[in-house]
């Protein structure tokens, strides 16, 4: 989330300020030079009028080796869009076409999203609402398992007497005792920020990530939006860390060749020590989310805390919040603040 102490001004570059709603859906280019050592070339940034789901599927099609889908609204489109580059043989940054492979259903979705990391792979999906739900017991299982994945995920309330499409946050609420590491975007733009944070982060700290942000009024909203292309981010999957991640992720993968046990059953004792033993790779998940928001701060300009604060410098009263909510309140705080009022507001990714 983006900082800052000004009491009046207008918050730093992000698509939900109104300036950004103000600006015509023209394309214009920015070149981002690429620190990678194995090229010296630009990669563009290009500001489009897309959506939340378009900017997060390429980032996802860019990173992962495998994605397991199932169409459920407003997630649909992220699918969509991935299966339709690899019908067209688009190649990601590992040089493959990824594997797209739609299923039955959410749980063959999640009971396949396991069994691809247990092999080495790295994979996502995306969903929402009842469908997130439908994959909580293989979600503790890959937590359990510490198998670095993300999970892109348009929230959405779950259905009741009927269905609703209303964004609220009752799905990604309903899976937080999983052990999954949640970050929400406030808008498109952090919503393609916020998915590249939680692809190399997931690597670095061996754990999945749940990617999420308001369904419909962010994942279809059109906004201008300064689209990183996947070049321009080579470098940080090639960075040593993300790199040797990447390699041992691989090399912890179920393979005839180099058998080991894995799972089964533990009395009490046992299990109670190996769910101790996954405590420091918790603990050490917000030291390497941040420093992973700063390496891609560095690449856009545009700043990213797990904890943001917008407003007056010395506020009495301040709301705390996430979402696409945020953009309303940063109004409001100028608003206010303007009246002689001294509130601000905490984003919270």
């Amino acid at each position: 989330m983006s900082v800052t102490a000004a009491p009046y001004a207008n918050p730093l570059p992000r698509s939900s300020s109104l300036a950004a709603q103000q600006q015509p859906t023209t394309t214009t280019s920015t070149n981002i030079t690429s620190s990678s050592s194995s090229s010296s070339s630009s990669a563009t940034a290009t500001v489009q009028a897309t959506d939340g789901n378009a900017v997060t599927a390429k980032v996802a099609y860019a990173l992962a080796d495998v994605a397991f889908i199932y169409p459920i609204t407003p997630a649909t489109p992220m699918g969509e869009a991935v299966e339709a580059w690899a019908a067209a043989g688009r190649r990601n940054l590992h040089g493959n076409v990824m594997q797209v492979v739609q299923m039955e259903g959410e749980g063959g979705v999640a009971g396949a999203l396991h069994g691809a990391l247990q092999a080495g792979a790295l994979a996502t999906t995306f969903t929402c609402s009842q469908g997130l739900l439908l994959m909580i017991p293989n979600m503790y299982k890959i937590a359990g398992g510490l198998l670095p994945c993300v999970m892109h995920v348009t929230a959405r309330t779950l259905a009741a007497d009927a269905v609703s499409m209303f964004c609220d946050h009752q799905d990604v609420m309903g899976v937080r005792q999983t052990g999954w590491v949640m970050l929400a975007a406030a808008d498109a733009q952090e919503a393609q920020d916020l998915a590249l944070v939680s692809h190399l982060a997931s690597l670095k700290a061996r754990l999945p990530f749940l990617h999420f942000f308001d369904g419909i009024l962010t994942s279809h909203e059109m906004r201008s939006v300064s689209v990183l292309e996947p070049e321009a981010y080579r470098h940080l999957l090639q960075d040593p860390e993300v790199a040797a991640a990447i390699a041992a992720h691989r090399a912890r993968g179920l393979n005839p060749a180099n058998p080991h046990q894995r799972g089964g059953a533990q009395g009490a004792d046992v299990f109670m020590q190996m769910r101790e033993a996954a405590n420091p790779y918790y603990l050490a998940a917000p030291g390497i989310v941040q420093a992973t928001m700063d390496d891609v701060a560095a690449l856009t300009g545009r700043p990213l805390r797990l904890f943001g604060y917008y407003g007056h410098p010395q506020a009495e009263r301040i709301v705390i919040a996430m979402g696409s909510a945020t953009s309303v309140l940063q109004e409001a705080v100028d608003h206010l603040n303007a009246q002689g009022q001294r509130v601000g507001m905490v984003n919270v990714s």
